[in-house]
Formats: C-alpha cells, sequence, structure tokens
C-alpha cells in the first residue's frame, strides 16, 4: 500500500513524539540548568504533553495541506471516549472517600500476608490491585495502586533502584491484571464484542495465567527487596479524618456507575459531573482532586488517538503478515511504541483470522503493555502520579525500560508455557 502524504507526515511525526518521549528527561534537565526558559523545557519535559503536542502539528499540517475544512473532519471522526473515560475515572477513584476504602481494603489483605507490615502492603499493592482492575478496571486500578505506592512508599525517600523495579512491575501487572474479564483492559474492550469474548471465556484463556505471572512478578519484587521495606516505618493511621461510610457509599456507587457505562460518554461524563458537584458542596470530605493529571492524561491519550489514527496503513499490513506465533512476539514488540488498544483494534478489522492468531495478537500485546509509558493506556495516569518523587520530577524512559523486562519475560512465560 502506498501511502499518501497525510499518511506518511503522520507516521514521521508518530516516530518524531516516540522519540520525544525518550528525552523528556533531558528537557526536564534542560529546565534546571537554563532557567530563561524554563517554562518551554517544562512543558517539552512533560511527557503527558508529548503526544498532543505532536497531534497538534499534525492538524496544522493537515489545514495548509489539505484544507482546514478536512482536517477538522479528521478530528471530528476520531473516537475519543478512551480519553474521556480515563479523566473521570482518575478523578474519581482518587477522591477520598475511595482511596479510605482501597486504604482500608488493602490493609485487610496485607494483614492476611504473613510478613512485616511495609513488606506485606508493598505485596499487595503489586499483587491484589492490579488484579482488582479487572473489576474497577485498568485505569483506575493504576491510579488507586500509584497515589498508595506514592504515600506510603516513593515519599519515605526510598532507593532508585527500588523506585524503578516497582513502576516496572505495576506497569506490567497493570496491563495484564485486567484480562480476567472482557471490559477492563482496553485492548481486551477493542476486540471482545467482534470476536464475542465474554468474561468467562477471557478468565479461561487469559485470565488465569495473567493472575499466576501477576503474582510471581509481585513476590519476586517483594523479596528483592525486602530488606529496604523493612526498614521504613509503619503507616500513620488518620482515623480522625475518616469520610463517613454513607460518603464512601455514594463515591462507590458513581464509580460503579462510570466504569459500568464506560463506552457511553453522555452518562458517565454525567455521573462525573454530579460527583464534581458533590466534591464542591461537602468540601470537607475530599483531598486535592487531581484534575490536572487527569487532563494531561486524557490530552496524551487523545494525541494518541489522533496521531494513531494515521499508522494504519503500516501497521495491518505488518500484522497480516504474520503467523501467530510472529505476532506474539510482534505484537509485543510494537506495542513499546504504540497503544496496545490501537494495535489490537486494528487486528479486529482484519477478517478470516484463526482463533490462535487472535489470542496471539491480545496475550502479545498485554504482555508488552509495561515497556513505555505509551504502550497502555493506564501508563501515564501512573506516571503522572509517581514521576514527581523521581530525579528531577522525570522517569527516564530506559530505566523503565529495563525495570520492566523481567516481568514482561514472566508474562512471556505465562502466556506461552502455561
Amino acid at each position: 500500500m502506498t501511502p499518501t502524504t497525510i499518511q506518511l507526515i503522520g507516521a514521521i511525526l508518530f516516530a518524531v513524539a516516540i522519540i520525544h518521549t525518550f528525552s523528556t528527561k533531558y528537557f526536564e534537565h534542560l529546565a534546571h540548568t537554563r532557567p530563561a526558559h524554563a517554562g518551554l523545557w517544562h512543558l517539552l519535559g512533560e511527557v503527558e504533553a508529548v503526544f498532543g503536542f505532536w497531534a497538534i502539528v499534525l492538524v496544522v499540517f493537515m489545514g495548509f495541506a489539505v484544507g482546514l475544512d478536512d482536517a477538522v473532519e479528521y478530528l471530528d471522526t476520531r473516537n475519543y471516549t478512551e480519553p474521556m473515560f480515563v479523566f473521570a475515572i482518575m478523578v474519581v477513584a482518587a477522591s477520598k472517600p475511595v482511596m479510605q476504602f482501597a486504604s482500608a481494603t488493602v490493609r485487610a489483605i496485607a494483614r492476611i500476608v504473613p510478613l512485616p507490615e511495609s513488606v506485606a502492603t508493598y505485596f499487595t499493592l503489586l499483587a491484589a490491585v492490579p488484579l482488582l482492575g479487572s473489576l474497577i478496571t485498568e485505569p483506575a486500578a493504576m491510579t488507586l495502586a500509584a497515589l498508595m505506592l506514592r504515600e506510603r512508599y516513593y515519599s519515605q525517600g526510598i532507593s532508585r533502584h527500588l523506585m524503578y523495579v516497582t513502576i516496572g512491575t505495576l506497569f506490567v501487572n497493570i496491563s495484564i491484571g485486567g484480562t480476567l474479564t472482557n471490559f477492563a483492559a482496553p485492548p481486551v474492550l477493542m476486540v471482545a464484542s467482534t470476536w464475542g469474548w465474554d468474561s468467562l471465556y477471557m478468565v479461561s484463556h487469559f485470565g488465569w495465567k495473567a493472575a499466576v505471572a501477576v503474582l510471581v512478578n509481585a513476590t519476586a519484587a517483594t523479596l528483592i527487596f525486602r530488606r529496604e521495606l523493612a526498614t521504613l516505618p509503619p503507616a500513620k493511621e488518620r482515623k480522625h479524618h475518616e469520610v463517613p461510610s454513607a460518603m464512601v457509599g455514594i463515591h462507590l456507587f458513581m464509580l460503579f456507575l462510570i466504569v459500568a457505562f464506560a463506552h457511553h460518554p453522555p452518562i458517565f461524563l454525567g455521573v462525573f459531573l454530579l460527583f464534581m458537584g458533590l466534591a464542591t458542596a461537602y468540601p470537607r470530605f475530599q483531598q486535592r482532586l487531581i484534575l490536572r493529571e487527569g487532563l494531561m492524561v486524557s490530552f496524551f491519550l487523545a494525541g494518541l488517538v489522533v496521531l494513531g489514527g494515521q499508522q494504519a496503513w503500516w501497521l495491518q499490513p505488518l500484522l497480516t503478515k504474520m503467523d501467530a506465533t510472529t505476532v506474539y512476539f510482534g505484537s509485543t514488540a510494537l506495542t513499546a511504541i504504540t497503544d496496545n488498544a490501537a494495535l489490537t483494534y486494528l487486528a479486529s478489522l482484519v477478517e478470516g483470522l484463526s482463533d490462535e492468531f487472535k489470542h496471539a495478537v491480545v496475550a502479545g500485546a498485554v504482555t508488552g503493555g509495561g515497556l513505555t509509558v505509551i504502550a497502555n493506556a493506564p501508563n501515564p495516569a501512573g506516571m503522572a502520579i509517581l514521576r514527581r518523587d523521581f530525579d528531577e520530577g522525570a522517569v527516564n524512559p530506559l530505566g523503565l525500560l529495563i525495570s520492566a523486562l523481567p516481568p514482561t519475560l514472566v508474562a512471556i512465560l505465562a502466556f506461552r508455557v502455561l
């Protein structure tokens, strides 16, 4: 297939955006060493702004090349449901009532684990919360896990090595942990209806294997750093600031409605606006809402949607030339440089695929979902929450890649051997 000029420019800008994501730490360094233009360097160093920025460049180019009307029409034909949903679920999941319930649940599970409190809680956050993502969706699980990890561990001045291993393991476990149902993981959502996969099908073909990998990854990280984790001070109790049970229940019900109507923006955005009204009416039961972080992540995903719409001309033929084994490892590798939901969506457009091929595409897409920040839709949410505790407020993409490789290999063994 011969690409059009727009498609070719779109592919080039997509490649530039990927390179940019690996360069954000350099721009953050410039912001500290060259304060005269610190604002510009900080903007270019915001990983959540990268794809939105280059998507704007693409749209401006389209406006000059094919006309403003065609450029606007292209934007109008993109599906922005996922960016809007991630924004809504991030803000509500990070509200004080939901966080109070999540923290209590994690503490209850951690008490069952026969380890010191700080070690048991760490294991629970890396094991139980990602699997919980199969019920509350991966973006919500990522938000909850990242916020609790930041408060309990990252804010305690843990070692750089532990910080990177934790974020790498978290990203991989969240990506594979949402495969026990057919609605929680973005790459599964894109194909479940088309291919007729229900939750029973997911748990029997993918979910149990993913659960094994999640537990192995969490156990490995916990055992490697158990000594450092055991030296951390015990968690502080904050019972005098507890939110009433009725308010917690209302917030959990709103979270449920947003998840249940994840494919219907008018409904879940309406619920989100109702949540904002409630948060405004009862500020004493809230903490700072992560509106900025949510908007930045939404901007990132919307930019990925706009740029990703110009990649089908090379991505789809590449997938169809592979057999089932090759497509598994190919989709794992491709996921690192493109959103895994976009990858499975393109596969769903191809007719006549065998079940083995379909399984390989989806398994490969979720396996590689932790390798980079753009690999899986929830990753930017976790990055936005955790990155402020890293050097110069930026996560080194190469450091993330290296730290995510071991748990990714565990996921490969789980999906290919079990």
